[in-house]
């Protein structure tokens, strides 16, 4: 019972997209440049769906369009879980449903971003494209030692975050993993509050982050530091704790066979069995936090960002050249080096 409601609901939410998509993206946008006359607000007749708010016309409509596909066994939930059988009708319509989602996700991603291949290649903007490569691809050698100051600051901004995260991580990732809390309820409940916390500040990029940040410590490396650590911990504690919730527990169950205290088993029966895997996870996750570090400095974090965004407001597409080049050699060798201790501990 509980597996065929979940299916009816998720039909229901794939039958509502592709209303709105249908509505909203291929009536409105394409084919017509004014709302269906008995669909909404205000204009034409007085009937009660001029009445009714869209999302709920909407609703109803997914909902019949799922209540078909429950009842003829066509549900694009089954045909994702594999229940349809490989030449039945119900599996073809469900293809056909798949594919129509599919191209009008496309649509709306091509109309909303507002994709022009006009504009893009018109003489006017390939001249200007052609002024702005050229000057990218002579740069001013003489902010050179600027440049070089202050990707150090990145590259330090980086290791910092990196650095204090790490301790903060490791101890929530025990706590995060599912085979280590889920003999007690108060432990499922501590489970879920941290899975819950760090899905959420893992969800806000760095970037937004580094904004808060920078009103409440000021502009400067510091508040991209710290932006940089909490997203850090947050994804290092997903990382860690999956990586926990996979090893062997053979050697768990023999420690805790000898009467050894719960601490005792994470410490001799889990951590041997993740050391590697935890530093390999950290020296990728330096590597990002480099890269990182230079975006999050257009907003006031600090680092090479900082520069380069002062120099692109100001249109010196030389000075700009100098920098991207100086942050390409410097993420090239952070990303070789990276790799090569990653192979070595592996």
């Amino acid at each position: 019972m509980r597996k065929r409601l979940s299916q009816l609901f998720l039909d229901w939410l794939a039958c509502t997209y592709g209303v709105v998509l249908l509505h909203r993206i291929v009536w409105l946008e394409v084919i017509s440049a004014r709302p269906l006359p008995f669909a909404w607000a205000g204009s034409g007749s007085a009937t009660i769906l001029t009445t009714v708010p869209d999302w709920v016309l909407y609703a109803i409509v997914g909902a019949v369009g799922a209540s078909i596909a429950g009842f003829t066994g066509a549900s694009l939930v089954a045909l994702l879980r594999g229940e349809l059988a490989p030449n039945s009708w119900q599996r073809r319509i469900a293809l056909h449903v798949g594919s129509l989602l599919l191209s009008l996700t496309f649509v709306t991603g091509w109309i909303v971003t507002k994709i022009s291949l006009t504009d893009m290649f018109s003489s006017e903007r390939l001249r200007a494209a052609g002024r702005i490569f050229s000057s990218l691809l002579t740069p001013e050698f003489s902010i050179l030692p600027q440049a070089i100051a202050a990707i150090i600051e990145t590259v330090y901004l980086a290791f910092m975050a990196t650095a204090l995260a790490l301790p903060a991580s490791f101890v929530l990732s025990f706590l995060a993993a599912r085979n280590l809390m889920r003999e007690h309820q108060w432990t499922r409940l501590l489970y879920t509050l941290l899975r819950i916390v760090t899905n959420f500040t893992r969800s806000i990029e760095p970037l937004v982050w580094a904004v808060i940040f920078t009103v409440w410590v000021k502009v400067g490396p510091f508040p991209g530091m710290l932006a940089l650590m909490v997203h850090t911990i947050s994804s290092l504690v997903k990382q860690y704790s999956e990586q926990i919730e996979d090893i062997d527990p053979g050697p768990m169950e023999a420690i805790a066979s000898t009467g050894a205290r719960p601490l005792q088993v994470v410490w001799f029966g889990v951590v041997p069995q993740i050391v590697i895997p935890f530093l390999s996870f950290t020296i990728y996750r330096w590597d990002i936090n480099v890269r990182m570090a230079t975006i999050i400095g257009l907003v006031g974090g600090g680092g090479i960002g900082t520069m380069l965004n002062q120099y692109q407001m100001l249109a010196q597409w030389h000075e700009v050249g100098l920098i991207v080049l100086v942050i390409a050699l410097v993420v090239w060798v952070m990303d070789y080096v990276s790799a090569r201790i990653r192979e070595a501990l592996l």
